[in-house]
Protein backbone atom coordinates (compact mmCIF):
# COMPACT_ATOMS: atom_id res chain seq x y z
CA UNK A 1 0.00 0.00 0.00
CA UNK A 2 2.86 2.38 0.84
CA UNK A 3 4.38 1.70 -2.57
CA UNK A 4 1.08 2.51 -4.29
CA UNK A 5 0.70 5.81 -2.42
CA UNK A 6 4.35 6.68 -3.05
CA UNK A 7 3.86 5.90 -6.75
CA UNK A 8 0.77 8.11 -6.99
CA UNK A 9 2.57 10.98 -5.25
CA UNK A 10 5.58 10.55 -7.54
CA UNK A 11 3.34 10.60 -10.65
CA UNK A 12 1.61 13.73 -9.35
CA UNK A 13 4.91 15.57 -8.95
CA UNK A 14 6.23 14.35 -12.31
CA UNK A 15 3.05 15.62 -13.98
CA UNK A 16 3.28 18.94 -12.13
CA UNK A 17 6.94 19.30 -13.11
CA UNK A 18 6.09 18.46 -16.72
CA UNK A 19 3.36 21.14 -16.78
CA UNK A 20 5.76 23.75 -15.35
CA UNK A 21 8.42 22.76 -17.91
CA UNK A 22 5.85 23.08 -20.71
CA UNK A 23 4.81 26.56 -19.46
CA UNK A 24 8.47 27.63 -19.32
CA UNK A 25 9.09 26.34 -22.86
CA UNK A 26 5.98 28.21 -24.04
CA UNK A 27 7.23 31.45 -22.44
CA UNK A 28 10.71 30.91 -23.90
CA UNK A 29 9.19 30.75 -27.39
CA UNK A 30 7.12 33.88 -26.77
CA UNK A 31 10.17 35.99 -25.81
CA UNK A 32 12.94 34.40 -27.89
CA UNK A 33 12.92 37.08 -30.58
CA UNK A 34 11.88 40.70 -30.93
CA UNK A 35 9.09 39.58 -33.23
CA UNK A 36 7.68 36.98 -30.85
CA UNK A 37 7.89 39.37 -27.88
CA UNK A 38 6.00 42.15 -29.69
CA UNK A 39 3.46 39.65 -31.07
CA UNK A 40 2.89 38.28 -27.55
CA UNK A 41 2.48 41.80 -26.13
CA UNK A 42 -0.31 42.63 -28.59
CA UNK A 43 -1.94 39.21 -28.21
CA UNK A 44 -2.01 39.24 -24.42
CA UNK A 45 -3.85 42.57 -24.08
CA UNK A 46 -6.29 41.77 -26.89
CA UNK A 47 -9.59 39.99 -26.48
CA UNK A 48 -13.29 40.29 -27.05
CA UNK A 49 -15.72 41.58 -24.43
CA UNK A 50 -15.82 39.14 -21.50
CA UNK A 51 -12.56 37.43 -22.49
CA UNK A 52 -10.07 37.20 -19.60
CA UNK A 53 -6.51 38.28 -20.33
CA UNK A 54 -3.46 36.27 -19.32
CA UNK A 55 -2.05 38.82 -16.90
CA UNK A 56 0.63 36.41 -15.63
CA UNK A 57 2.06 36.22 -19.16
CA UNK A 58 1.71 39.99 -19.53
CA UNK A 59 3.81 40.59 -16.40
CA UNK A 60 6.45 38.10 -17.57
CA UNK A 61 7.12 40.20 -20.67
CA UNK A 62 8.51 43.09 -18.61
CA UNK A 63 11.89 43.56 -16.99
CA UNK A 64 11.82 44.49 -13.31
CA UNK A 65 11.03 48.22 -12.87
CA UNK A 66 9.66 48.47 -16.43
CA UNK A 67 7.24 51.31 -17.13
CA UNK A 68 4.19 51.79 -19.31
CA UNK A 69 3.91 55.47 -20.16
CA UNK A 70 0.83 56.83 -21.93
CA UNK A 71 0.72 60.44 -23.07
CA UNK A 72 -2.39 62.56 -23.02
CA UNK A 73 -3.92 65.91 -22.14
CA UNK A 74 -4.48 66.95 -18.54
CA UNK A 75 -7.31 69.15 -17.20
CA UNK A 76 -5.43 72.27 -18.36
CA UNK A 77 -5.19 70.81 -21.89
CA UNK A 78 -1.42 70.37 -21.56
CA UNK A 79 0.34 67.28 -22.82
CA UNK A 80 1.53 65.10 -19.98
CA UNK A 81 2.60 61.52 -19.21
CA UNK A 82 1.59 58.95 -16.63
CA UNK A 83 4.04 56.32 -15.35
CA UNK A 84 2.69 52.86 -14.57
CA UNK A 85 4.15 49.52 -13.67
CA UNK A 86 2.70 46.47 -15.44
CA UNK A 87 0.70 45.83 -12.24
CA UNK A 88 -0.65 49.43 -12.33
CA UNK A 89 -1.72 48.91 -15.95
CA UNK A 90 -3.61 45.75 -15.02
CA UNK A 91 -5.36 47.55 -12.14
CA UNK A 92 -6.32 50.61 -14.21
CA UNK A 93 -7.12 48.96 -17.56
CA UNK A 94 -7.87 45.29 -16.91
CA UNK A 95 -11.55 45.73 -16.00
CA UNK A 96 -12.15 48.12 -18.91
CA UNK A 97 -10.57 45.70 -21.40
CA UNK A 98 -12.74 42.86 -20.09
CA UNK A 99 -15.97 44.88 -20.08
CA UNK A 100 -15.53 46.58 -23.46
CA UNK A 101 -13.43 44.30 -25.62
CA UNK A 102 -10.18 45.52 -27.06
CA UNK A 103 -7.94 44.31 -29.86
CA UNK A 104 -4.74 46.19 -30.55
CA UNK A 105 -3.28 45.25 -33.93
CA UNK A 106 0.17 46.24 -35.13
CA UNK A 107 -0.01 47.61 -38.68
CA UNK A 108 3.56 48.84 -39.17
CA UNK A 109 6.90 48.66 -37.40
CA UNK A 110 10.28 50.38 -37.49
CA UNK A 111 12.97 48.56 -35.49
CA UNK A 112 16.43 49.80 -34.53
CA UNK A 113 18.86 47.54 -32.68
CA UNK A 114 22.33 47.90 -31.28
CA UNK A 115 23.91 45.02 -29.40
CA UNK A 116 21.45 43.87 -26.78
CA UNK A 117 19.09 46.88 -26.96
CA UNK A 118 16.26 47.58 -29.35
CA UNK A 119 13.77 50.34 -30.02
CA UNK A 120 10.54 49.48 -31.81
CA UNK A 121 8.23 52.18 -33.17
CA UNK A 122 5.03 50.14 -33.56
CA UNK A 123 1.99 51.68 -35.22
CA UNK A 124 -1.28 50.18 -34.02
CA UNK A 125 -4.99 50.20 -34.65
CA UNK A 126 -7.51 49.40 -31.92
CA UNK A 127 -10.81 47.55 -32.31
CA UNK A 128 -13.47 46.51 -29.80
CA UNK A 129 -13.99 43.13 -31.49
CA UNK A 130 -12.19 40.91 -34.00
CA UNK A 131 -15.20 41.39 -36.27
CA UNK A 132 -14.83 45.20 -36.43
CA UNK A 133 -13.65 46.56 -39.77
CA UNK A 134 -12.85 50.13 -38.71
CA UNK A 135 -10.53 50.99 -35.81
CA UNK A 136 -11.85 53.27 -33.07
CA UNK A 137 -8.31 54.47 -32.33
CA UNK A 138 -4.80 54.46 -33.75
CA UNK A 139 -1.43 55.43 -32.37
CA UNK A 140 2.22 54.57 -31.97
CA UNK A 141 3.87 52.50 -29.25
CA UNK A 142 7.53 53.33 -28.64
CA UNK A 143 8.82 50.08 -27.14
CA UNK A 144 12.29 49.74 -25.65
CA UNK A 145 13.61 46.22 -25.14
CA UNK A 146 16.77 44.49 -23.96
CA UNK A 147 18.14 41.02 -24.47
CA UNK A 148 19.91 39.56 -21.43
CA UNK A 149 21.48 36.76 -23.47
CA UNK A 150 18.55 34.44 -22.86
CA UNK A 151 15.47 36.37 -23.93
CA UNK A 152 13.97 39.76 -24.82
CA UNK A 153 12.50 41.89 -22.04
CA UNK A 154 10.30 44.95 -22.44
CA UNK A 155 11.90 47.81 -20.50
CA UNK A 156 9.40 50.58 -21.36
CA UNK A 157 6.39 51.24 -23.54
CA UNK A 158 5.74 54.93 -24.24
CA UNK A 159 2.71 55.64 -26.41
CA UNK A 160 0.58 58.32 -27.98
CA UNK A 161 -2.80 58.10 -29.64
CA UNK A 162 -3.39 59.72 -32.99
CA UNK A 163 -5.45 62.92 -32.96
CA UNK A 164 -6.55 65.53 -35.46
CA UNK A 165 -3.70 67.72 -34.25
CA UNK A 166 -1.22 64.83 -34.49
CA UNK A 167 -2.05 62.41 -37.32
CA UNK A 168 0.30 59.47 -37.74
CA UNK A 169 3.01 60.44 -40.27
CA UNK A 170 2.92 58.48 -43.54
CA UNK A 171 6.39 57.05 -42.85
CA UNK A 172 4.89 55.09 -39.92
CA UNK A 173 2.01 53.65 -41.93
CA UNK A 174 2.00 50.66 -44.27
CA UNK A 175 2.55 51.46 -47.94
CA UNK A 176 -0.75 51.70 -49.78
CA UNK A 177 0.75 50.79 -53.16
Amino acid sequence: MKNLISGIILLFFINLSSQESSKQNDLTLKVSSLDSTITTLYAVISGDKGEERNWDLFKQLFREKAKLIPTGKNNEDKTTVRYMTPEDYIKTSGKWLLENGFHEVEIYRVTETFGNIAHVFSTYESYRSKADTEPFMRGINSIQLMNDGNRWWIVNIFWMQESEAHPIPEKYLPNKS
